[in-house]
């Protein structure tokens, strides 16, 4: 074993070099990582989740027509691997108390305008994916013939069972003619064919049908009943115009039979619209798959429309939906026209995964390379100030003692550099620097070297002139000598 002799290790001459200097690229795509993972979590927290693999819609009465509607629309949705749950409801009251109740588990629903604005505001949190059918209002009674409601005042009406979207209606437009329950007009809760039959039976003198009592078969039916006649509503425009949720309708003459031409004349009617209820939670995947099924069920022509007529952005009491908006604007997204319902759902979602990955990450690995040279650039620049206050100093002709203040700074600095680990790319940005050093370092030692001779030719000048004054004086003692001796 070698004895310790007390010395220090001696200096490392040069530089540990490397392939890559890890830490000076961390540095440099640290912040740009961060910066993209901080936006992957915006998107991630934005990002709609995967469309659910059930719904549920509340439709209408067993064997209704909107019951059937919505088991047509179970048919559709399965064929994209979505299951509609159907319920059985009493109409759209009971849908609309469904859809309102946060507890409940219906998604959609069948509910008919007006019935939402009753209390004075329609229930927060749902929108309307558009109306899908005209839901006409037929009056049908017996007696004289007449043209205003307000003619029915004293009579016994059939108007619907209680909470029935038919009741809701017959109510608003009896009150607009000055007809209100509890005075002399008798309103019974009879609805569909119990109050046909009622009437045909003479046991009440008008029965106002909506719904499936009013599709035009029913309609036709009672138009062939002797002493029944078929309300003309001439104030039809009016009724429309006061109330913002109907439509006037005209059904042609001899629509329900030509050859004995029934209704001998056009006849005015007027027809609220069903509107397809939603929560605004529904996934917009749904949404477009909803109206497309719509579409299918309710777009083809009958008595009372026209082909292609529904489904329709039609918004009365309730606003449609952002989704349903673009849907009827421009139709299904690309993806979704282009792709299986479930590769779209998929692919629709890695979207905004992807797009900050290519709006940040891609262009901020772009300025990698520069932040990275820079960063081992600065390690060399940064020490060009101390070199050139170095050499300043030099040249203002130090002393020994400021000499040596000097050399020792050149000589931590020098130091320093040696301890830097740096890239091999930079090696030669390194040796340029240690060049400089050697430089200054030679600056200083021509100072020395400059002030030695400076100070040496001032000591020879000094010396110089005392011995000429010296030789002088001797001449002049010789002189004197010489004067005084004998010839």
């Amino acid at each position: 074993m070698k004895p310790r002799t007390g010395r220090k290790p001696p200096r490392r001459l040069v530089a540990r070099f490397v392939a890559i200097s890890w830490r000076d690229l961390a540095v440099s795509f640290g912040p740009i990582l961060l910066v993209s993972i901080a936006a992957i979590w915006v998107a991630v927290r934005l990002i709609q989740p995967a469309p659910p693999g059930t719904l549920t819609i509340s439709a209408g009465p067993q064997g209704s027509t909107f019951w059937n509607a919505a088991q047509q629309y179970k048919t559709i949705l399965a064929r994209n691997g979505i299951t509609l749950d159907v319920l059985e409801s009493q109409g759209s009251v009971q849908n609309l108390q469904r859809l309102a109740d946060p507890k409940s588990t219906v998604d959609v629903a069948f509910v008919q305008d007006g019935l939402a604005t009753k209390t004075g505001k329609a229930p927060a949190g749902l929108v309307s994916l558009g109306s899908v059918a005209y839901v006409p209002l037929a009056v049908f009674y017996h007696g004289p013939v007449v043209t205003r409601l307000s003619k029915f005042e004293g009579q016994r009406l059939a108007i619907g069972q209680e909470g029935s979207g038919t009741r809701e209606l017959a109510l608003a437009l009896l009150k607009a003619n000055g007809i209100e329950p509890g005075g002399a007009t008798t309103l019974l809760p009879l609805s569909g064919d119990d109050a046909a039959r009622a009437l045909v039976k003479g046991e009440i003198d008008a029965a106002f049908l909506t719904g499936d009592s009013a599709q035009p078969p029913v309609m036709a039916r009672l138009v062939h009943m002797p002493g029944v006649h078929f309300f003309d509503f001439t104030q039809a425009d009016a009724y429309a115009r006061r109330f913002a949720y109907l439509t006037a309708l005209t059904i042609p003459m001899g629509a329900f039979d030509f050859g004995h031409n029934l209704p001998p004349a056009p006849i005015r009617i007027i027809a609220p619209t069903v509107e397809l209820i939603a929560r605004d939670s529904l996934h917009p995947a749904l949404s477009d798959l909803l109206i497309e099924a719509a579409k299918e069920v309710h777009g083809g022509a009958t008595l009372l429309q026209t082909a292609g007529e529904f489904p329709a952005p039609r918004s009365h009491d309730f606003p449609i939906g952002d989704d349903a908006a673009r849907y009827y604007k421009s139709g299904k997204s690309f993806l979704y026209r282009m792709m299986p319902f479930w590769l779209a759902s998929l692919a629709d979602r890695l979207i905004v995964l992807l797009v900050p990955i290519i709006v940040v990450l891609i262009p901020g690995l772009r300025l990698v390379p520069s932040l990275y040279a820079w960063r081992v650039k600065s390690r060399i620049y940064r020490w060009y100030g101390s070199l050139i206050a170095l050499e300043r100093a030099s040249m203002n002709d130090p002393t020994s003692a400021e000499r040596h203040a000097l050399v020792r700074q050149v000589d931590a600095i020098e130091d320093s550099v040696n301890a830097m680990k740096m890239p091999l790319a930079y090696a030669d940005q390194f040796y340029v620097l240690r060049e400089h050093i050697g430089f200054v370092r030679a600056r200083l030692a021509h100072a020395r070297v400059r002030r030695s001779e400076r100070d040496e030719a001032a000591a020879d000048g000094g010396h110089g002139e005392h011995g000429e004054h010296g030789g002088e004086a001797t001449q002049s003692a010789s002189g004197h000598a010489g004067a005084g001796s004998p010839e």
